[in-house]
Order: structure tokens, then C-alpha cells, then sequence
């Protein structure tokens, strides 16, 4: 297949062995399957892009077949398969040179993005096919991620708007990503080199909403101290994303659904006419139909903005794409916090994927960058989530430490992940630095911070 990504699967399992084939080919790559170590160290053809190595095969195991092919091949990439019993082993072999492991029963979402990455980390990462077939950019349209049906359709909704101006409307609940869809339906327009502008319709005082979109004329009312371009303007050749569009006072809908109909404005104060070239894309997590029914919203402007209707399904709806997610945001934060996490263990992610997520992918998004903070080991387990996750329950975390709670600010929960330091360590501070990744001094300020002081031990 000349190009061809090259990935050899090792498996003693056949039943296993095939469907790792099956998820590996159909993600674009060209795989080759061996029933044991030997037989793959027998192998005398060119080494492959990558290797999915079970760890537990008769006569010569994982660990053998991992020396021996970094001996042969020190950059190959090596991804461990392993059970769920066998996860510290699988932790340890990475010290070996394995790139990464996956815990049985493989998620083929989980497998095909660490495949990926792991490629990408050898060094061929410019050579996956385009979209990777059924994954990849396609699915994590500008940091949209998910593969449920539900997103599948989203995808498509912005391919077919990409290529026109058509005015689209996003609705979704709060924490869905109303924001990306509009921002990625940018990216891949015509107008993705111009402007994009964002606006927050529900932050805006009503009595500034006309001035901040439309802009004013200098004097046009008490502090009006200079002439102001508003957001329109701004976002002049490109596109203005106009969120919590149902949030607008009356005067405000009056003036918008007169530009939306000319393509045209005036300035609040002004009676020069500015020509607009402009994309519209609004969005509300409120359902504006019942506010026109209500008389809460212009019914003439809800037609103008309702040309093209786009709907996020909430997290709830979409459980599958709670490990993408996951995988998604530990990738974002972990060098943030200074954690080398590796994944979140399986007793976690279904906790994870029980959970009802009212807060939706932004409530998943904290979870997962406040649980980085938390957890001493390369993955996150149970005892790193808010207690009770998932299961309604108010179960206490390890080591006796306080509840964590997904309400707490970070501040407070860099305080718990001291005081769990300083428990686990016995207060020696060269150890609490060490493992939380700071300096000594950055340590004693934060002891200072927190009242602490009166935690640590001798060294």
C-alpha cells in the first residue's frame, strides 16, 4: 500500500486480535496481526508506524516483546493492551519505553485517539490520512469533540453552512458548546481570515446593548466622550456570533432585525448609513420560540435569525463521548498542573458516563481539570472525582481527606491537594514539592496562603 501507516496488532486472543484489526483498518491504517510474542520477533520485515502490544501472552510475554523490539527499533511507538488487574504492571513498562496502555475492554474511541497521538509522536504524524476516515479533525472540529450520532449530525450542519453565508442559529443548554460550533463554522467559511467577533449579549446592561452592537456617535448621550465603532463594525468582512441573543432588550431587537433586513446601520446618534458585510450567527440556551409565543421576542427577528437551526445534544445524550472528552481535557491541563496522567482508570469513567452532567461538557471540563490537581497516580481514579459522582451517593475520598466538591474553586482545591501531600508525605516538605511538582519556596508561600504552616514536618 507504499504510504500506507503500518500497525502490527499482538494479541494470543483471536477474538480480540480480529476486532482490533477491524477498529485499527477501518480508522485508515494498514495492519498486520500476530498470535504471539515469538512469532512477532520472528518478523524480519521492515518495523511498522506502530505496535498494539497485549501485555499477558504464553511463552514470551509483552514485557520481552517490548525490550526487544525498542532494542531493534528505539523510536518505534508501542501502545500496551492490559486487563484491568494488571495496570500497575502496565504503569511500570512505561518506564520501559511503552508510549502508552489501554485497560481491556478496549473503548474504540480511546484506542483510535492514543493511537494517533502516540504516531504523532513518532514522528508521523503528517502522513494519518485526511480526517483518519471515520476520526480526527472531522470530530474535533476547532476543540468540538465526540462521535455520537448526535455530533456526527452537527459535523455535517457545518459542513453544508461552510461554504454559503446563510444566518445559522445554535441552541443547546448551558455548557454545550454553543460558542465552538460558531467559532469552527467560521473557521472553515470564506471569511475565516477576517474578524470574528464575539458577544455575550447577557453580560451587555441593557441601557448599552444598542451602543456596544451598533455603536455611537460622540455626544449621543452623557459620556459619550468619543465616537464608538460597535461590535457590528468590528466584525466588518467577518463574522459576529451574537450568544444569549434572547437575553436583547426590545430596542435592542428593534435595531438588529432593521440591519439584519438592509445590511445596513446607523450609529446610536448618527445619521450617516454604514454599509455591512457581515455573517450572523446567534445562539441562546433559552428556547426562543416560546418567548415569541410569550411575547418575550420579536417574532419578524426570530425568523430572520432562525435560518438555519443547529441543536447540541446535552452530555446526558452522548455518554459515548464522555472518554474523548476526558482524554480531551487531560491532554489540555495536565501540563498545566503538572501532572503526567496517563487516563482516568475504568472504575472512573463509569462513573463518568453514569453521571447526568447538568453542567454539560463545561461541567466535565472542571471535573477533569480540578481531579488532575487531585491525583497522585498516573491516572484518575474514583477517589480523585467529586464523591458520589454518578451515583447520587456522598462516598468520602481516600486517605480521610475532605470532600471534594465540584463547586469548590481552584484555590480550594489546591489547598486539598497540599493537605493530601502533606498526609501522604508525613510533612516532609522535599517530598510534598516534589510530587506536586513546585519549588520548595513556591511551597512554603502557598503553606503561608493556606495556613498550613503548622502541617509540615521535619525534612
Amino acid at each position: 500500500m507504499g504510504n500506507a501507516i503500518r500497525v502490527w496488532v499482538v494479541d494470543d486472543e483471536p477474538a480480540i486480535r480480529e476486532l482490533l484489526n477491524v477498529i485499527v483498518s477501518k480508522a485508515g491504517y494498514e495492519v498486520e496481526t500476530f498470535a504471539g510474542g515469538a512469532e512477532v520477533l520472528a518478523c524480519a520485515d521492515p518495523p511498522p508506524n506502530a505496535v498494539l502490544l497485549d501485555l499477558m501472552m504464553p511463552e514470551v510475554d509483552g514485557v520481552d516483546v517490548l525490550k526487544e523490539l525498542k532494542r531493534r527499533h528505539p523510536k518505534l511507538p508501542i501502545l500496551i493492551l492490559t486487563a484491568v488487574n494488571e495496570v500497575s504492571r502496565a504503569v511500570e513498562v512505561t518506564k520501559l519505553g511503552a508510549d502508552d496502555y489501554l485497560v481491556k475492554p478496549i473503548d474504540q474511541e480511546q484506542l483510535k485517539i492514543t493511537l494517533e497521538r502516540v504516531l504523532s509522536r513518532g514522528g508521523v504524524s503528517d502522513e494519518v490520512p485526511p480526517l483518519n476516515t471515520e476520526f480526527g479533525d472531522r470530530y474535533q472540529v476547532k476543540n468540538i469533540v465526540g462521535s455520537s450520532a448526535g455530533m456526527r449530525l452537527v459535523y455535517d450542519q457545518i459542513e453544508k453552512v461552510s461554504g454559503s453565508d446563510i444566518t445559522v442559529f445554535v441552541s443547546g443548554e448551558s455548557g454545550t458548546g454553543k460558542e465552538l460550533v460558531a467559532r469552527a463554522i467560521h473557521a472553515a467559511s470564506l471569511r475565516s481570515d477576517e474578524p470574528f467577533i464575539d458577544v455575550n449579549c447577557a453580560a451587555i446592561p441593557e441601557g448599552l446593548q444598542e451602543s456596544e452592537l451598533f455603536g455611537h456617535e460622540k455626544g449621543a448621550f452623557t459620556g459619550a466622550l468619543a465616537t464608538h465603532p460597535g461590535k457590528f463594525e468590528q466584525a466588518a468582512g467577518g463574522t459576529i456570533f451574537l450568544d444569549e441573543v434572547g437575553e436583547m432588550s426590545p430596542s435592542a431587537q428593534a435595531r438588529l432585525l432593521r440591519v439584519l433586513q438592509e445590511r445596513c446601520l446607523q450609529r446610536v446618534g448618527g445619521t450617516k448609513t454604514i454599509e455591512l458585510d457581515v455573517r450572523v450567527i446567534s445562539a441562546s440556551n433559552r428556547d426562543l420560540e416560546s418567548m415569541v409565543a410569550d411575547g418575550g421576542f420579536r417574532q419578524d427577528l426570530y425568523y430572520r435569525l432562525v435560518v438555519f437551526p443547529i441543536e447540541l445534544p446535552p452530555l446526558r445524550q452522548r455518554s459515548e463521548d464522555v472518554p474523548l472528552l476526558a482524554e480531551h481535557f487531560i491532554e489540555k491541563y495536565a501540563r498545566d498542573v503538572g501532572r503526567r496522567v496517563r487516563g482516568v482508570s475504568p472504575a472512573a469513567m463509569e462513573a463518568l458516563r453514569a453521571h447526568q452532567w447538568p453542567g454539560n461538557v463545561r461541567e466535565l471540563e472542571n471535573i477533569i481539570h480540578r481531579s488532575l490537581l487531585i491525583t497522585d497516580g498516573p491516572v484518575i481514579g474514583v477517589g480523585d472525582l467529586p464523591p458520589g459522582l454518578g451515583t447520587g451517593s456522598t462516598a468520602p475520598t481516600a486517605e480521610g481527606s475532605a470532600p471534594i466538591s465540584v463547586a469548590m474553586s481552584l484555590d480550594e482545591l489546591e489547598k486539598a491537594a497540599i493537605e493530601k501531600s502533606l498526609r501522604r508525605h508525613g510533612g516532609n516538605l522535599s517530598d510534598v514539592a516534589r510530587q506536586l511538582g513546585i519549588g520548595r519556596s513556591t511551597l512554603y508561600r502557598k503553606l503561608e496562603q493556606y495556613g498550613l504552616r503548622d502541617k509540615k514536618g521535619d525534612d
